[in-house]
């Protein structure tokens, strides 16, 4: 657990974090998104794997776990909310495609994982500018 604290530690000091964030964001969409077309198909190809509860689950469980270390060590360098309330929204997305409005679920899931995507794409942004600033007053 220590090694796991101190290598993401080290991968938000250097902006990589958001990174990770962002492929881990659009893979899950990309499953969310291709998985209801393929499905039938996975069997035959030895991937049925994926069409498991528990892989979605592990998914957004590291998503929001990658999420909420990059963006919110983030915000103490440059002081925006609006990483964090994409983060959220996209959470929220995700949550009620899966638990709530099963009808649009093939929706609401991808785009709360692009949203997600999006997020850590604008704290990678928000920290690139923040880390100029600061090396211009030195």
């Amino acid at each position: 657990m220590l090694r796991m604290f101190t290598v993401m530690k080290s991968l938000l000091k250097s902006g990589q974090l958001d990174q990770l964030g962002m492929g881990a964001s659009i893979a899950c969409a990309i499953h969310c998104a291709v998985l209801p077309i393929v499905a039938t198909s996975l069997p035959l190809i030895g991937l049925e794997f994926l069409a498991n509860t528990w892989v979605e689950i592990t998914m957004i469980f590291f998503s929001a776990l990658i999420g909420t270390w990059s963006i919110g060590g983030s915000y103490a360098k440059h002081k925006r909310w609006s990483p964090m309330v994409l983060l959220l929204s996209g959470f929220s997305l995700i949550a009620t495609g899966h638990f709530a409005w099963h009808e649009v679920e093939s929706i609401l899931i991808p785009l709360g994982g692009f949203t997600i995507a999006i997020a850590h794409f604008i704290n990678w942004k928000y920290i690139q500018v923040c880390g100029h600033s600061h090396e211009n007053k030195k």
